[in-house]
């Protein structure tokens, strides 16, 4: 009786003609699943639950017929394809109640050991499943999904089986319809539940150790051969069998140890440094004897312990200045230490001055029992002129058994400081230099010694030049006469080796006297000269001495250099010495200087007729 569709058919006869134009529906194929009301043509459904996993599609032919007429009762047909949608009305249901699984021991975490499936008729997202383990004993080592594609349950592992210690294992798996629909709640529930049962398959197996991680510890420098320590395999398979033990090698680390093939005991075999090594880490593989390709790993980790067999030491090299005007008590340096050897907790250095430097009376050094220490002044000023460096010996104690120590010396430089302590000089040329004198000061005087130096040298150098000048003035005659003596002179002799009268006085008698300056090969008499005439003029005269000289052979080989100063004759100019001048200035006629123009109005002017100088016009 549920509700299909309405069909309607028209007819083009008359309606208010008989029953020509009333129209019947009827169904002529389709029952019986459906029926129709043949006077509404409503379609309705005519079974119950019609099953669409049954039959999905059915094809529906519908006949309409009018009531009357001439012709009588007319007909016609249709047909109606029916489909029938699917509901979630039917639950999942497995075939059987019992699946059974055989799982083998050494199958892995996460992998799929079996599938189980259940079905549901209905289609779609109707018949999506979901699987669940029901609370009990297999909800801890295995889980279980759904595979989308084929709606199965993939049954997983969650941790390792183990045949020796658990042979089986049964639990529960739910499937229930993932979507539901809330009309058919009352149907009942949509679900079912079957039971698997795994039995766990025995594999030949490796050994297996007592612990996933063994860790050990050793002193330093132990004996070569001493066992620190042994790890513990076994097999436990139903026929178990010996285990044998080697260590990977992987490094030249791994030589360091032994382990005993049968025991499994480890020892040293080489002498151990904690300074150069502190943890060693290895692994070792156990194997079965009846099978060596089934073996297993483990990790070993070896630490070695410190033995104090190093002393404390100044952790850095110190760079320590004091100033001059340093104060007692003054600290100038905190020093820290630091020990090769792994310290302890709680371990503590200890400062102190060496015995014999105790008794001097410079520095000391104060603990401050936190492992520094300060270095500090007991002097009031020091002095780089007397003692520029000092040596300072520090002993440092360890708290370790057995205690170690040793001695460190700091050196101190003295340096120069300003009033504030700010280091100004620590340089040992600053020592020598007098106090309050700068750096741009002694730049100077050195620049100034240089300087003088220097003068110095081109002195001697121009007093090592071989140069003889002489020069001849008289009050008398402004000539000048220059020889040049290219050897050394012979003294007042030399002064008659060349006469210089005839030059400055045209008219001389010439003596005949013998050259004094060269050693003649014979005796021989001066030649004759002509007397100068009076209007001689001295280009000719000079001319005529130097021809002489030119073929004279008894001429010395000198230079003469002869200067005059007076007028020759005949100058268009006339002479323009004063000695000539008229004596009074009213003998001169300036009148020529109005001739020469403008520039020379104002000498004109001045040196014109007394009458026409004005002094207040002049500007």
């Amino acid at each position: 009786g549920a509700y299909v569709l309405q069909v309607k058919a028209t007819d083009a006869d008359d309606p208010t003609y008989g029953n020509s134009a009333r129209v019947v529906y009827s169904i002529l194929q389709g029952q019986p699943y459906f029926s129709i009301d043949p006077k509404t043509g409503v379609i309705r459904t005519a079974l119950p639950n019609m099953d669409r996993e049954v039959k999905e599609q059915y094809q529906v032919l519908i006949q309409a017929k009018d009531m009357g007429g001439q012709l009588g009762g007319l007909a016609g047909t249709t047909t109606v394809n029916i489909t029938l949608t699917d509901v979630n009305d039917n639950p999942p249901r497995f075939p059987k109640s019992i699946f059974h699984l055989k799982v083998p021991e050494t199958s892995h975490i996460g992998s799929a050991i079996g599938r189980i499936r259940a079905v549901d008729p209905d289609f779609g997202k109707n018949a999506e499943i979901e699987y669940n383990i029901v609370p009990g004993d297999g909800g801890n080592l295995f889980d279980i999904t759904t595979d989308e594609y084929t709606q199965e349950g993939v049954i997983k592992l969650k941790k390792p089986l183990d045949f020796e210690t658990k042979k089986a294992y049964t639990f529960k798996v739910e499937a229930s319809n993932l979507h539901l629909d809330h009309r058919f709640h009352s149907v009942g529930p949509f679900k079912d539940t079957a039971t698997v049962k795994i039995n766990v398959l025995d594999m030949d197996e490796p050994p297996v150790f007592s612990k996933p991680l063994y860790t050990m510890e050793v002193y330093e420098d132990t004996p070569v051969g001493t066992i620190i320590g042994a790890v513990t395999a076994q097999d436990l398979d139903a026929g178990s069998s010996s285990v044998r033990y080697f260590i990977d090698w992987k490094n030249d680390v791994d030589s360091y140890f032994t382990i005993d093939a049968t025991e499994g005991t480890i020892a040293t075999n080489e002498l151990l440094d904690r300074e150069s090594t502190a943890q060693y880490n290895f692994s070792i593989i156990a194997s079965k004897v009846s099978n060596p390709l089934l073996t297993s790993k483990v990790n070993v980790i070896i630490n070695v312990l410190d033995v104090n067999e190093f002393p404390p030491e100044i952790s850095v090299p110190y760079e320590t200045s004091v100033c001059e005007n340093a104060k007692p008590g003054q600290v100038i340096q905190t020093i820290t230490a630091a020990d090769k050897d792994l310290s302890p907790a709680g371990q503590r250095f200890s400062f102190k001055l060496s015995s014999e430097a105790s008794n001097k009376p410079n520095f000391t050094v104060h603990d401050y029992r936190n492992n520094t220490a300060g270095i500090e002044t007991r002097r009031n000023g020091y002095s780089r002129r007397q003692q520029e460096l000092y040596f300072l010996p520090v002993v440092i104690e360890d708290s370790s058994y057995p205690v170690q120590s040793s001695t460190n010396t700091l050196t101190i430089r003295v340096c120069r400081c300003d009033s504030d302590g700010t280091i100004q000089s620590c340089n040992v040329e600053a020592i020598f230099l007098p106090v309050g004198l700068s750096t741009g000061a002694l730049i100077a005087i050195l620049l100034c010694i240089v300087i003088l130096l220097v003068i110095v040298v081109l002195y001697v150098a121009l007093r090592r030049q071989k140069k003889k000048d002489t020069l001849m003035t008289s009050k008398e005659d402004i000539r000048d006469n220059v020889i040049h003596y290219d050897d050394e002179g012979g003294g007042e002799e030399d002064t008659q080796a060349f006469d210089i009268g005839a030059l400055r006085n045209p008219k001389v008698i010439e003596d005949n006297k013998i050259r004094r300056d060269i050693k003649p090969d014979t005796l021989r008499f001066p030649r004759h000269r002509p007397p100068v005439e009076d209007n001689t003029d001295i280009r000719d005269f000079i001319n005529q001495r130097l021809q002489e000289n030119d073929v004279d052979p008894s001429a010395p080989p000198y230079d003469s250099l002869a200067t005059y100063a007076y007028e020759g004759n005949g100058s268009v100019a006339e002479s323009l010495s004063s000695i000539d001048s008229l004596t009074t200035e009213a003998d001169q006629d300036y009148d020529y200087l109005s001739d020469w123009g403008p520039r020379f109005k104002i000498l004109a002017d001045l040196f014109g007729e007394e009458e026409s100088y004005n002094p207040d016009k002049v500007t």
